[in-house]
Formats: structure tokens, C-alpha cells, sequence
């Protein structure tokens, strides 16, 4: 059995994977602190149990479960969450998560999963198995066969004729990331995932990685769908996950499939003779604020540096920051101050841990420096502040 643990918490992964651990020593548990950690290993093993954490750097555990449920429809989710995010239930459960898991996480509760999962994937292992095993084995013979065409490579004897008939009329879509040095793994499989369910939306069709850089879809539409929603669409859902800049383009209706290598060379000059599209999708800037307050409220005693919750939520840092300014009225920075100085008010009322221990629990590790920025924001220290509270000058 394996079993994925993703949750940008060290803690909390290390702690779910000893528990399972200790009650199925022969179980495989991965960890992931990142989806893109987590695509990487769902794509190197055969994952039977998928716990994601709701709120993780770059994209949210309930995105990564909805575009990795097409890739593998038979693996079980389980979505993990803090209290204040239980609103999130409701959509994990839409989007076929099997359970959800709140924080902090009951032993008893967790081993019932687990069993219960277990006792379902031994259910059924061998039908799993063995579609897996065809699904997989067609994937990588269409792609093989499509690539091999697109690049204008002798077919030998492959036999295309199933290809032809299913696609008598078709479009050609191409992709492309400017990646730059970096791995861009997770971005291949956003946009295959994204595309390949508006393809099975409005026709027939496939995409396949090209290259590096570009992927490359080929769709036939039903009679009542149109190509400009499916372009539209596909920009709009693309422009909310991915951080690399992309362009994509698309072919006239096409009716011969051995012109595919003359088509994917046009697009191909066309696509480097354009600028590449960074620009958000409407409405997907205020979401990703939305998620990125949530992520600070729960993670507000870490270091949070503007740039590590614009990578949370996908987003350029300098345009993060004008975008959580005009949502909050404040600046990031001041907002994450505000948020634990308000916090430190309520531990010094409400508990007898000392100052430095206050300070430390949330976020600062120099006491004088937290002296000096609650003394400027409520023109006292933190100790005048509980002595006045105790004396009923407060």
C-alpha cells in the first residue's frame, strides 16, 4: 500500500506518517511539503491514499485533488484542515474526498481511515490494477504515435486508421511556458489536466507534452461547442494555477491528419512571434487573496515574507502585493504586524506566559524588537499593557 502525506507542515506530515507507521509497518508512506512535490511523487509511484492539506504553497489541496482526479480516478483523498477552514468541507466532499480530517488529528480517527481505505483498495485491486495498466499503456502508445507525427517522423507501419476515423475534423492547440531554467513539471501537468477536461467537455480529443516547453492538444468539437469558449476557458482556468508566463494558439479546422506536422510548425512560428500571457484571470486575483488571509490567519507566528505567500498562492510578488492592498487597505507587511500585535493582546490577557515567550509565539524571535513594535502601536510595552489590564486601568 501507498499512501501520500501532503501538508507543508513538517510537523504535522512526520506525525501522520509515524502514526500509520506504527500500525502498518509494511505500508509505504511518502511525504510532500508542496503539491509540486506531491505531483512528482504520484507520478514515480502507484499512490493508493492521497492526505493533502488544504492550504499548501503554490496550489490548494482542493485544486490539486480536483486536477489529479482525471490522471487517477482510483486513488482515495482525504483532505486535512484546521478548524477555521471546515467552510472548505463541503467542496472536498464535492469533489470526492472520501473524508475529512481536522487539526490537530486524532489518532483513532486517522487508523479508521486508513483501515477502511484499505479494506477498499484490497476490494478492488485487480480491476484497478489492470485498467491502470491499459490506461497507462494507451496513454503513452497515443502520445508516442502523435509526437513521432507532429514532428514529422516517418509512422513506419503504426496504424493511424483509428486516429483518422476519430478525428475527421479536428483543431490543433498549442501551449507554450517560458520556463527558463527552472523544472516545470507541475505546470505540464496543470495544463494537461485543464485542457484534457474542457476537451472531454466539448468533444473528443487529447493533449500530450511536446517538448520542454510546449504541450500540444488536439480536439474535436461536438456540434454545438465552439472553439472560442474553449480557448476563453482554458486561458481563464490556466492564468488561476499557472506562475509562467504562456501563450496558446490554435490551428483552423483541419480535415487531414497528415497535415499535423505542417500545422505544429506554423503555430510553433507563430506562437515565438507573440508575447507571452501573465496577465490573471478576472476575478482569480481576489480569490487568491482570499486564500493567501486564510494562509496568514493560520500560519501568522511563521516567517512570512511577502514573497513566500505570493508563491503560496501562485502570484508575481509585486502584483501580490498592489492586489492584498487594494482588498485590505493595508500593506502586507503592516497587515502581518497588525495581525500579531492583535494576537499578543489576547495572550496577555489571557494567559501568564512571559513576554519573551509571547513574543516568540508569534513570530518574533527578538524581544526587544516585539517591545519596540508594541510600544509604537499601542504607546506601551507589553508589561505596562498586563500591569494596566491587572490594575483596571484598561
Amino acid at each position: 500500500m501507498n499512501i501520500l502525506i501532503a501538508d507543508d507542515e513538517r510537523v504535522i506530515r512526520e506525525g501522520i506518517k509515524r502514526t500509520i507507521r506504527s500500525i502498518y509497518p509494511d505500508y509505504c508512506v511518502h511525504v510532500a511539503a508542496s503539491t509540486e512535490e506531491a505531483v512528482k511523487i504520484m507520478e514515480e509511484q502507484s499512490i493508493h491514499i492521497v492526505l493533502t492539506d488544504i492550504l499548501m504553497p503554490g496550489m490548494n489541496g482542493l485544486e490539486f485533488m480536483r486536477i489529479s482526479k482525471r490522471r487517477y480516478p482510483y486513488v482515495k483523498w482525504v483532505v486535512i484542515s484546521a478548524h477555521s477552514e471546515f467552510a472548505y468541507a463541503q467542496e472536498a466532499v464535492r469533489l470526492g474526498a472520501r473524508d475529512y480530517l481536522l487539526k490537530p488529528i486524532g489518532k483513532s480517527k486517522l487508523l479508521e481511515i486508513i483501515s477502511n481505505l484499505s479494506l477498499e483498495i484490497e476490494q478492488d485491486h485487480k480491476l484497478i490494477k489492470d485498467e491502470d495498466r491499459l490506461r497507462s499503456s494507451l496513454k503513452y502508445l497515443r502520445e508516442g504515435v502523435f509526437q513521432r507525427l507532429a514532428s514529422g517522423y516517418n509512422l513506419g507501419n503504426l496504424d493511424i486508421s483509428q486516429l483518422i476515423e476519430d478525428h475527421q475534423c479536428f483543431y490543433l492547440i498549442l501551449l507554450q511556458m517560458d520556463a527558463g531554467d527552472k523544472n516545470i513539471r507541475i505546470e505540464h501537468f496543470i495544463v494537461e489536466n485543464v485542457l484534457t477536461e474542457l476537451i472531454e467537455r466539448d468533444g473528443s480529443g487529447f493533449v500530450v507534452s511536446y517538448d520542454r516547453q510546449s504541450l500540444l492538444g488536439l480536439i474535436t468539437l461536438r456540434e454545438e461547442a465552439r472553439l472560442e469558449s474553449f480557448l476563453e476557458d482554458g486561458r481563464t482556468y490556466l492564468k488561476q494555477y499557472l506562475k509562467t508566463p504562456f501563450q496558446m494558439i490554435h490551428s483552423g479546422l483541419s480535415y487531414d491528419i497528415n497535415t499535423v506536422p505542417q500545422i505544429v510548425t506554423s503555430l510553433r512560428e507563430a506562437v515565438n512571434s507573440q508575447v507571452l500571457d501573465l496577465t490573471p484571470a478576472k476575478g482569480s486575483g481576489e480569490k487568491a487573496i482570499d486564500i493567501a488571509l486564510q494562509y496568514v490567519k493560520e500560519h501568522y507566528f511563521e516567517d512570512l515574507t511577502l514573497e513566500k505567500i505570493a508563491s503560496v498562492v501562485f502570484l508575481n510578488p509585486v502584483y501580490f502585493s498592489q492586489l492584498f492592498k487594494q482588498k485590505t487597505g493595508q500593506g502586507y507587511k503592516e497587515y502581518v504586524t497588525s495581525l500579531r500585535l492583535e494576537q499578543a493582546k489576547l495572550l496577555l490577557v489571557n494567559s501568564k506566559l512571559k513576554v519573551a515567550e509571547i513574543a516568540e509565539r508569534i513570530g518574533y524571535q527578538d524581544m526587544r524588537h516585539f517591545t519596540q513594535m508594541f510600544r509604537k502601536r499601542f504607546l506601551v510595552t507589553p508589561t505596562e499593557y498586563r500591569q494596566q489590564l491587572n490594575n483596571g486601568t484598561y
